[in-house]
């Protein structure tokens, strides 16, 4: 006699519940970014449609803590969500990836801080750049700081900043590398942001000229880079997340959007019956060569969608558990992240074969995917090859790092 295993209850949870209504959300907003896709990248900023839109389904608040009425979202939601947005925009996913680390930056502030930025206005962006391209001069009360910082993504869309400081003392002998938390009222911003690929984030300088922060608004990155954060609501588990790993791998999101946003358009592309220029294939979804490359293009999405959900789930557990991540896994989720960036490309790659030379007309939506796909893959924290090296360092025990972010 045969039997069959009973099946076991399932329990629907709160945060559940949210997470789907939030990929559901993304989801049904793809159609919107792509109709504004174009536009969007030629005036080199989100188009305010999709702002529009992200604030209204709540996109923009996935890392708000609920004590400001966001959704506290874990990183694998979070990313779940971008990638979706990146199917539609790539631009668009960009900065609503970096709006919300950002965001997540300042829930590991001191309450005082976060009640600055959230207290009268829930729904305020926070942008950021955490090179310490700036110089500082210790006052009464904190740091009176001067800089500036490029590649600053949403800058166009945000109320705040976090920016990369030195940490001096009296003296100006530096002590640590800081994390300042500054409004945009008062920073100026460079209109700087001239590029190939992902031109619609509007990724722009901003510019301090002397302006004054208070201490508790600056945030050690020494001692975060340690799990040691200064908030003081220790039991809000996303703000127990590893940095360096949160940090990195937010940006893969877009990437895995991007590539399967390509997929979609080649497939809708062999179904409409494209056939294959100089050969005898009328419809190219015939010629074996096509059926083996969108296979492995296939492939290296799901490889790469993968990699990004794991590292998504280990940065999650862990904050869960209250334990900080261990280096070696820490170092593991770097590479990872990197290894999205590469396998995301060479889907990509194989896509633009599988179109042909037509995918580089500039009317098609292919070859703005490419560029950005392009250029946001070689930011320096996804960078393949710099994962690489410190995730063998990791795996052979070599103590010397290649950097402090890990």
């Amino acid at each position: 006699m045969t039997t069959t295993a009973a099946a076991q209850p399932t329990t629907t949870t709160t945060e559940d519940t949210t997470a789907e209504a939030l990929r559901r959300s993304a989801a049904e907003l793809v159609p919107l970014l792509k109709e504004h896709a174009a536009r969007t990248e030629a005036d080199r900023r989100i188009a305010e449609e999709n702002i529009a839109a992200l604030t209204e389904a709540g996109l923009f608040r996935l890392t708000v803590p609920r004590r400001f009425g966001g959704h506290e979202a874990g990183i694998r939601t979070f990313l779940e969500v971008t990638s979706e947005l990146g199917r539609g925009c790539g631009s668009t996913a960009w900065v609503a990836s970096l709006i919300n680390v950002c965001n997540w930056l300042v829930g590991l502030y001191p309450e005082q801080a976060q009640r600055e930025v959230w207290g009268e206005d829930p729904g305020a962006r926070v942008c950021g750049v955490l090179a310490p391209s700036a110089t500082s001069r210790a006052v009464d009360g904190g740091l009176v700081v001067t800089g500036r910082w490029g590649f600053a993504s949403g800058c166009l869309h945000s109320r705040w900043a976090v920016l990369g400081v030195p940490v001096v003392d009296g003296s100006g002998r530096q002590t640590d590398q800081g994390c300042a938390l500054v409004p945009l009222t008062e920073l100026t911003l460079e209109d700087t942001w001239y590029v190939a690929g992902m031109r619609g984030t509007g990724s722009n300088t901003l510019v301090a000229d002397e302006v004054f922060v208070p201490a508790h608004r600056i945030l050690s990155v020494t001692r975060a880079t340690g799990g040691d954060y200064p908030t003081e609501h220790t039991d809000e588990a996303l703000y127990r997340s590893a940095l360096a790993p949160f940090l990195a791998l937010v940006l893969a999101g877009p990437q895995v959007g991007l590539a399967q946003g390509a997929m979609d358009l080649v497939q809708a592309s062999l179904a409409k019956g494209k056939g294959i220029s100089y050969t005898f294939y009328e419809r190219a979804s015939e010629a074996p060569s096509t059926q083996i490359q969108m296979a492995e293009a296939a492939m290296l999405i799901d490889t790469a969608r993968l990699h990004m959900l794991r590292a998504a789930d280990d940065i999650d557990r862990w904050a869960a558990s209250g334990q900080y991540m261990p280096f070696a896994t820490r170092a593991r989720v770097r590479m990872d992240t990197g290894y999205v960036a590469r396998r995301s490309r060479e889907a990509i790659d194989l896509l633009l074969s599988v179109q042909g030379a037509g995918s580089f007309a500039e009317a098609g939506p292919l070859q703005r995917i490419w560029r950005d796909q392009e250029t946001g893959s070689r930011h320096a924290v996804i960078n393949p090859a710099v994962a690489s090296e410190l995730y063998g360092r990791a795996l052979l025990g070599i103590e010397e790092q290649v950097t402090p972010l890990i």
